[in-house]
Formats: C-alpha cells, sequence, structure tokens
C-alpha cells in the first residue's frame, strides 16, 4: 500500500475546484491517466477510474481511496471497461450517472501502441490499435453525451499523440490519435450547442514506470529523447495532468478544439527517425522530358 506520502498532489489550483464535479478517466490507474485521477481527487472531484485489467484498476482504486483527506468531497471508483466493446461502454457511462447522478468530465486517456515499421504491421495489429485508440475514443464521447452531457454540458479532453509531423514506428497510433483530434475538432463545433468543450492534450517524452517497462524491449527511449527535447529532459506525468486540468477548469472555459502539446518543445524540433544514404529517389528532370518530346514530334 502506498503512503500518503506517495500519493500526494501539488496542484496550482484552488481546492475544492471540482468539488460536487464528477469525472471518467479511462486508463485511470496506471501512467498519465493516474496522475490526472490524483490531481481531480485532490481538488474535490469524484471520479470513475476505468481500464480493462479489473485487479490492477481496483488496487489504484483502494490506494487512491486511502489518501483522500477526512472530509474531501472526492471520491474514486472502479469500473472494469473494454472501450473497444459498446455494451461495455454503455454501461460504464450509465453507470456513472446512475451512482452519482451526473458526469462532468470526460477523459479518454485509455489506449495503446506498440513499436513496428508499416511493413512488418499485420492487419490485426493495426485493427487491434485503431479499435483501441479511436473507436475506442468515439464510444465513450458518444455514450458520455447520450449518458449525461447532451441535456447538461460538459468538457472533454482527449490524450492524443504529437502529429504535426510523421510519426515512423508508430504510424498506426499517430493515424488513430489524428483521427481522434480531427474528431475533437468536429465534435466542438457540433456539441458546441449542448454547451459541451472538447479539447486535446498531446504529451511528448513523459517518463512513468509503467512506460518505461512497456518500451524497455526496444532500449531507453527516455533516453534517446531528452537530445531531441529543447527543455533537455522528459517531462512528467503531473505536468501533463496540470493541462488536463485547466481545459476541464473554468479558465478554459472559451476554449474548445484545440490541442495543447506538453512536450517541452519536442514536436517543434524532433528528428526521431534515422535516414540511411540512399539514391531512390531521383530528381525531376525537365530537360530529359523536353528532349522525349523533341523526339517524339520528329516523328510526326
Amino acid at each position: 500500500m502506498a503512503s500518503q506520502k506517495d500519493l500526494r498532489v501539488r496542484s496550482v489550483f484552488k481546492p475544492g475546484l471540482f468539488a460536487g464535479k464528477v469525472a471518467v478517466v479511462t486508463g485511470g490507474g496506471t501512467g498519465i491517466g493516474l496522475a490526472i485521477t490524483k490531481e481531480l481527487l485532490s481538488l474535490g472531484c469524484k471520479v470513475v477510474i476505468a481500464s480493462r485489467k479489473k485487479d490492477r484498476l481496483q488496487a489504484a482504486a483502494d490506494q487512491l481511496a486511502a489518501c483522500i483527506p477526512p472530509g474531501s468531497t472526492a471520491q474514486v471508483k472502479a469500473i472494469p471497461c473494454n472501450i473497444r466493446k459498446e455494451d461495455e461502454v454503455k454501461n460504464l457511462m450509465s453507470s456513472v450517472v446512475s451512482e452519482f447522478g451526473r458526469l462532468d468530465f470526460l477523459v479518454n486517456n485509455g489506449g495503446g501502441q506498440f513499436q513496428s515499421p508499416v511493413s512488418a504491421l499485420s492487419l490485426k495489429g493495426w485493427n487491434a490499435v485503431v479499435d483501441t485508440n479511436l473507436n475506442g475514443t468515439f464510444l465513450c464521447l458518444r455514450e458520455a453525451y447520450n449518458a449525461w452531457m447532451s441535456e447538461n454540458g460538459g468538457a472533454v479532453v482527449n490524450i492524443v499523440l504529437l502529429i504535426s509531423k510523421g510519426r515512423p514506428g508508430i504510424a498506426h497510433s499517430a493515424a488513430a490519435r489524428a483521427g481522434i483530434d480531427n474528431l475533437s475538432k468536429s465534435l466542438a463545433v457540433e456539441w458546441a450547442e449542448n454547451g459541451i468543450r472538447v479539447n486535446c492534450v498531446a504529451p511528448g517524452s513523459i517518463y512513468n514506470v509503467t512506460a518505461a517497462e512497456n518500451y524497455k524491449a526496444i532500449g531507453d527511449v527516455f533516453a534517446h529523447a531528452i537530445p531531441l527535447t529543447p527543455a533537455k529532459r522528459n517531462g512528467t506525468t503531473e505536468e501533463v495532468s496540470a493541462a488536463v486540468t485547466f481545459l476541464l477548469s473554468p479558465a478554459a472555459a472559451f476554449i474548445t478544439g484545440e490541442t495543447i502539446k506538453v512536450d517541452g518543445g519536442w514536436d517543434l524540433f524532433q528528428v526521431s527517425w534515422p535516414i540511411p544514404e540512399h539514391d531512390k529517389m531521383p530528381a525531376y528532370d525537365w530537360e530529359k522530358i523536353i528532349e522525349e518530346e523533341d523526339k517524339l514530334k520528329s516523328k510526326l
């Protein structure tokens, strides 16, 4: 069991900011999602965390609940949910509204990816990543809307990738997250009349134990990121959480359809894919084309 010190939160936002509010955070039991959950709880929010792995999810909820100070309006509950499955997502959102009577915030953090060049990527692997990241986010958005937000408004933050450039090695995930980014812009307009704001946060290289474990087979990706980042360090999960909390807060009341990068300048500078020397892309040779055309004309 983690100690009170291990789970304490230092937030720039005022205590009680989200008292009486209810949030769903997918993937809320580990990594970035856990940091988001901790900060929302520290501000008095009731948070439902959801993911596929029931035991790990419940363990996280138990740890978090044990550290909520007496008298706080905060509460945490774990509801297992595979966001790929429509019936489970419907159950998640309806259960939240049934138990807590509202659903103010949705943070779509659940997702996943693995390293692979496209040439070696199976259709099954492609579908798994797109289904989880893009389709899962769509289902959560739609069901949160139908269960509560269509009539009562709300705020949504979708966690995406840095996608202004290509992302070789994780093209499947980048394609899915680009879809989420554009879906967010569409819904920011479509749902404005319902009082719903939809924004995204795009983390850069954010160190956390879960991610380090997931990527250890391909080397120390976090060490590799440091020289490619103008800030010359990796980010923290709390720095992502702060951006998410801002977008959910009243301070962002006039912000919708936007993506905030939390990357230390990485997206402005990064070069992440070495290109071998080659001569496979010949230049456009205008003089040769004219020469060939002249030969054709001489035959007429």
